[in-house]
């Protein structure tokens, strides 16, 4: 009885490459990564990653409505509504009467508020750090800056 021959393992050059991964894909797998790692950080904190964007929006632009603060942080109406109904409650938020129209109510953040959202960004910022490990400086700026253009690109 003859026993067939095995064949040759392949050799590592000769296997097929994987395929590039498209940047759409790369860019959605980074989004859920960063998302589930600052959900992870923001817990202990008591936040949520919607009340941390919401809080970085007020931070940066003062006072704004429930509207503008949901257009500016990529949420809907309704969540924006419960995402300040969570912090009102717990002293993070004002609400204020839009002195120029009486049905809008302003929003901003109280120095609780500004307290919290500032151990959320130092949170924040171990992941980028981690992110960005062994990027130099001027690569990092220059991703970041292409980033900011597909959102342009895309926006439009």
């Amino acid at each position: 009885m003859t026993s067939k021959p095995k064949p040759a393992p392949k050799d590592a050059s000769a296997r097929k490459p994987h395929p590039k991964l498209r940047l759409a894909y790369v860019i959605g797998s980074l989004d859920r990564i960063i998302r589930r790692r600052i959900s992870e950080a923001l817990a202990p904190l008591g936040l949520t990653i919607g009340q941390f964007t919401v809080m970085s929006v007020l931070d940066a632009g003062g006072q704004a409505s429930n509207a503008q603060l949901a257009e500016r942080s990529l949420i809907t109406p309704q969540s924006a509504n419960e995402v300040m109904n969570a912090m009102a409650t717990r002293g993070w938020i004002t609400r204020e009467p839009d002195p120029n129209h009486g049905r809008i109510v302003l929003l901003q953040l109280t120095d609780e508020g500004r307290a919290i959202l500032r151990q959320c960004e130092q949170a924040v910022r171990v992941i980028e750090g981690q992110m960005l490990a062994g990027m130099a400086p001027d690569v990092a700026d220059s991703v970041q800056n292409c980033l900011e253009l597909f959102v342009r690109n895309l926006r439009a």
